[in-house]
C-alpha cells in the first residue's frame, strides 16, 4: 500500500505540473500574453535555435585538457551543452548545424532552405535529428489554434489589414495564412469573429504526431503524396463538394510538422517528382492542399539526410538543380579522435543492457581499429602516429617532440572521416566477443580483437580493404596493445608506480639543472653538495636514445620548457615533458622486466615470488580488472610479451 502511495503521488504531481502549464482561452487572452512576452510567437527555426542555446555554450578553449589545447591552439570552437553530452568528435559539425539555425532564426535565408546532413553510414546523422526530436518534445508548450489539423499559429486569425497595427502593439512580426479548415470554421462556425476562436497550449510529441513529422523512403512504384500533404476522405465527398474543407484529412508529414520539424530519412531513395513539395515548403513556405484547395502555409524546419553516394548520384543530375538551389550541405563523418570515439561506446554501453565488465584498454584498441580504417595515408608519418596526433597526443622520436601539424595533416586529407568502419561494425564485435565469453562474463581487448579480425575476414570487403584491415588488427594494433600491456604489468610490479616515477623525476631535475647551470647538488637528505650524476641521468636518457652530445642540449630543453610551465602556473610533475615522462616510464620498466617477466611465465613460485605475484595481481584487480580478465591478460602477456 505504501507503494501505491508513492507511485500515485508522483502521478499526482506530474499531472499538477501539467495544469499549471497548460492554458486555454480565446485569441484575445493569447494577444495580452504576447505583449507581455513576444517570444511565444517564435518561428521553427528560432524555436529550435533557442532549443539548441538554452543549456548553455562554452569554448572549446575553457576545457582542461592539455590535447584539446595541442589540437586547436588559439582557434575558438563552441561546445553546445544540447549535444555535448551525447555527441563526440564532430564539435564543428554541430557548431555548422547552429550556425544554421541562428541565420535561420533571423529570417535569413537559410530559414526558407532545407539543412541537409550528409555523412557515412552510423556517423551520427538520424542520432542528431532525434536529438532535435527530443528538444522539441522537452521544450516549453505552445500555443496553437485548438483543433486546427496543422496545430497552427493563433496570429493567423488577424486580418492581413490589420496585421501592421497589431505588428507594432504586440512587437512581433506576423507571418502566415489560415489553413483551409480553420478558415471554413471561422466562416461558418464563428461567423467571421476570429477574436472568439478557442486558443490553447499543446506539446510536441513524435509519437502523437504533432508538430513533428516523418518521411520514411518510399517504394519508387507506390509514391503517394498524401504522406506528404495529406488527402482527402473519400467517405465524405458523399456529404461535401469536393472543394469543402471538411473533406480534407491534412496529416501528411509536412502538414503534421507545421510549428516544429519534419526528417527526411534517407532522402535521396525518392524519385524527384516525390521532392517537389520541399520546393514550395522552404522557398515559399507553402504546400499544395489536397484536391482543389489551393496552398497552405507551413511554418516547419526541413531537415534530410543520406549517404554520400546518393547525394553525388543526386547532384549530378542537372534536373535537379532546384532542389539543390534550396539545399545547406552538413557533411557529418565519422569521429577522428580516439578519446571521444571511446565515449561513443562507453554511451552505447551505458544506454543498453550490456552487463557485462569491460576491461580496460578493450575499447581503446577498437577504437583504435576503427580510426584507423577512416584515416588517409600521408608521407609524414604512419597511421598509429597520425592516430595519436588527432588525439592531441605528443609524439616522441629520438628524445623530440615530433613537429607535424594537425592541420596540416587535416587540410591534407579532406574527405577523411567520410569512409570506414561504423561504430555499429565496433559494437556488432563487442557483442560477438562476449557471446564468446558468457562464462566469464568479460570482455577484454584480446577477445575483440580476434572478434574483429573474424568479422573483417566475413565482412563484403574489397581484397585490399580486407588486407589492410587485418594487418591493423594482426600487427599495428597487436604490437600497441603489447607495449600498453607491458606498461599496466610493470605499475602493477612496481609499488607505488607514481611515487617512484615522481621520485626519478625530481632527482632527474636536480642533477639535470646543476649540470646546465654548472653547479652542485645538494643531497636532500645529508645536505651535502655534489656533482651532477652523469651515470644516473645517462640510465634515464638512453632509454629514448639520448646519447653523447645530444645529452646536453636535451637537458637544456628539459629545464627551459619546465621552467616556462612554472611561469605559466601550471602544476609540473612527471607528466609535465613527454620526453622525459616516457624516458622514466621506460626506465622504470626495465628495471622491473626480468622479474616481472619470471615472476608471470613462472609455473611455480617460491613464497617471494607467490607474495610479488598477489600483490601484483591485486593491483591490476584495483586498477579495473576482474578476475576472469586479470587471467587472460596474464596469459597472454606470458605467451606474446617475454618470449625465451
Amino acid at each position: 500500500m505504501e507503494q501505491n502511495k508513492e507511485f500515485e503521488a508522483i502521478i499526482r504531481k506530474d499531472r499538477a505540473s501539467r495544469q499549471v502549464k497548460s492554458w486555454r482561452g480565446k485569441l484575445l487572452g493569447y494577444l495580452e500574453k504576447i505583449k507581455e512576452d513576444p517570444s511565444i510567437a517564435k518561428l521553427a527555426h528560432a524555436r529550435i535555435y533557442e532549443i539548441m542555446l538554452k543549456t548553455g555554450i562554452r569554448d572549446i578553449q575553457d576545457i582542461d585538457d592539455p590535447r584539446i589545447k595541442r589540437l586547436y591552439k588559439d582557434e575558438s570552437i563552441k561546445v553546445y551543452n544540447f549535444f555535448a553530452d551525447e555527441f563526440f568528435g564532430i564539435e564543428k559539425t554541430i557548431a555548422q548545424i547552429v550556425r544554421y539555425f541562428h541565420a535561420a532564426s533571423m529570417k535569413g535565408e537559410e530559414s526558407r532552405q532545407v539543412l541537409y546532413l550528409m555523412g557515412p553510414v552510423g556517423s551520427g546523422k538520424s542520432s542528431l535529428i532525434e536529438k532535435l526530436h527530443r528538444g522539441l518534445e522537452e521544450s516549453d508548450l505552445f500555443y496553437t489554434i485548438e483543433g486546427c489539423p496543422m496545430f497552427e499559429e493563433p496570429l493567423h486569425l488577424i486580418p492581413r489589414h490589420l496585421r501592421k497595427e497589431f505588428e507594432k502593439m504586440l512587437g512581433v512580426h506576423i507571418e502566415g495564412d489560415l489553413c483551409p479548415v480553420c478558415r471554413y470554421r471561422l466562416k461558418e462556425e464563428f461567423n467571421g469573429r476570429y477574436e472568439e476562436l478557442p486558443v490553447c497550449t499543446t506539446e510536441f510529441s513524435k509519437r502523437a504526431r504533432i508538430g513533428i513529422g516523418v518521411v520514411p523512403p518510399v517504394d519508387p512504384n507506390n509514391q503517394d503524396t498524401s504522406v506528404l500533404i495529406g488527402s482527402e476522405d473519400i467517405s465524405k465527398l458523399d456529404l461535401y463538394s469536393e472543394g469543402d474543407p471538411r473533406v480534407l484529412e491534412l496529416n501528411g508529414a509536412l502538414n503534421i510538422g507545421n510549428r516544429g520539424a519534419v526528417e527526411f530519412i534517407e532522402v535521396f531513395k525518392n524519385e524527384i517528382e516525390y521532392l517537389h513539395c520541399m520546393i514550395t515548403a522552404t522557398q515559399e513556405k507553402v504546400i499544395p492542399a489536397p484536391g482543389r484547395h489551393g496552398l497552405v502555409y507551413v511554418d516547419t524546419v526541413i531537415v534530410a539526410h543520406s549517404n554520400e553516394a546518393e547525394w553525388q548520384k543526386f547532384k549530378s543530375d542537372h534536373t535537379n538543380e532546384a532542389i539543390l538551389d534550396r539545399i545547406v550541405v552538413i557533411k557529418v563523418p565519422y569521429n577522428l579522435r580516439l578519446s571521444e570515439e571511446v565515449k561513443i561506446y562507453q554511451k552505447i554501453i551505458r544506454n543498453s543492457d550490456f552487463h557485462a565488465h569491460v576491461a580496460p584498454h578493450t575499447l581503446e584498441v577498437a577504437s583504435m581499429f576503427a580510426i584507423l580504417s577512416r584515416l588517409e595515408p600521408t608521407n609524414k608519418c604512419d597511421l598509429m602516429t597520425k592516430l595519436k596526433l588527432y588525439n592531441g597526443e605528443e609524439i616522441v622520436e629520438k628524445g623530440r617532440t615530433k613537429k607535424v601539424d594537425f592541420q596540416e595533416l587535416r587540410e591534407a586529407s579532406k574527405r577523411e572521416g567520410m569512409t570506414g568502419i561504423s561504430t555499429r561494425f565496433i559494437m556488432k564485435a563487442l557483442d560477438n566477443a562476449l557471446s564468446d565469453n558468457t562464462a566469464g562474463n568479460c570482455i577484454n581487448a584480446i577477445n575483440v580483437r580476434e572478434a574483429l579480425i573474424n568479422m573483417v575476414k566475413e565482412a563484403d570487403l574489397s581484397d585490399d580493404t580486407r588486407k589492410q584491415y587485418l594487418e591493423f588488427l594482426q600487427d599495428t594494433l597487436h604490437k600497441e596493445y603489447l607495449e600498453t600491456l607491458e606498461k599496466e604489468i610493470t605499475r602493477a610490479f612496481v609499488y607505488s608506480y607514481q611515487e617512484q616515477a615522481e621520485a626519478l623525476f625530481q632527482n632527474y631535475l636536480d642533477h639535470a639543472e646543476a649540470h646546465v647551470n654548472k653547479g652542485k647538488v645538494k643531497d636532500r637528505n645529508t645536505k651535502e653538495e655534489l656533482a651532477p650524476d652523469e651515470g644516473f641521468m645517462k640510465s634515464i636518457e638512453e632509454q629514448i636514445a639520448i646519447i653523447g652530445s645530444a645529452a646536453d642540449g636535451f637537458r637544456q630543453e628539459v629545464i627551459a620548457y619546465l621552467w616556462a610551465a612554472n611561469r605559466r602556473g601550471e602544476k609540473i610533475d612527471y607528466r609535465s615533458y613527454e620526453p622525459l615522462k616516457e624516458a622514466i616510464e621506460k626506465k622504470l620498466m626495465t628495471s622491473v622486466r626480468d622479474l616481472s617477466r619470471i615472476i608471470t611465465k613462472a609455473r611455480t613460485r617460491d613464497e617471494e615470488q607467490s607474495e610479488k605475484y598477489d600483490a601484483m595481481v591485486t593491483n591490476l584487480l584495483d586498477n579495473g580488472y576482474c578476475p576472469n580478465c586479470v587471467d587472460v591478460v596474464l596469459k597472454y602477456a606470458a605467451n606474446n610479451l617475454w618470449k625465451d
